[in-house]
């Protein structure tokens, strides 16, 4: 894996063959867009469990809901998924802590596919696990390549992306996510 080069870096630091690089390239600019379209709309959804706002049922009902999937108490596991998708949305939106940010939003991710949506199959219109894939990917995605320079977590040494950062998403999502199936 040591050659692999990671060209997929939003910002790299080195001047490529001494030509001038914007401050600010296309790549962070895209990368700002989706951290905030899809950060904000975790982020939001996860508002809808804790808050009942944006049209949710709020943190008692989500709680029942979560009871019937077996997680007891319900109530406790719909705040840890809400909050998990709140923050974890705000955190990508803002690109800070970002391989935290992302690692909640996957740990979320693999346990809905595992108790709600993986036995319906691939595509959301059965009801599978289409859209949780989709999310865990994007979250994977961007703790991987890094949030940009236009991102809080810049001056931080995770605030770069890159293998480690991408296998700490995933690795404390997954345990996230293994912890709270065992319960």
């Amino acid at each position: 894996m040591r050659g692999i080069p990671e060209r997929l870096r939003a910002a790299p630091e080195s001047v490529a063959a001494g030509r001038a690089r914007p401050l600010v390239s296309a790549g962070d600019c895209g990368l700002l867009l989706l951290r905030l379209t899809f950060g904000l709309l975790m982020a939001g959804h996860g508002a809808q469990k804790l808050f009942g706002i944006l049209g949710g049922q709020g943190l008692t009902a989500t709680g029942r809901e979560f009871t019937a999937l077996g997680y007891r108490p319900g109530t406790v596991f719909a705040a840890i998924g809400g909050a998990s998708e709140f923050l974890g949305g705000i955190g990508l939106a803002l690109g800070l802590f970002t391989p935290l940010a992302a690692a909640a939003l996957i740990g979320v991710m693999i346990n809905a596919m595992a108790t709600v949506t993986g036995a319906h199959g691939l595509w959301e219109s059965e009801g599978g696990v289409e859209y949780g894939v989709c999310i865990a990917v994007v979250a994977l995605a961007v703790a991987a390549i890094g949030p940009g320079r236009l991102a809080l977590d810049r001056p931080f040494r995770w605030g770069q992306g890159g293998w480690r950062a991408g296998a700490f998403a995933l690795g404390l999502g997954g345990i996230g996510a293994a912890i709270a199936l065992i319960l």
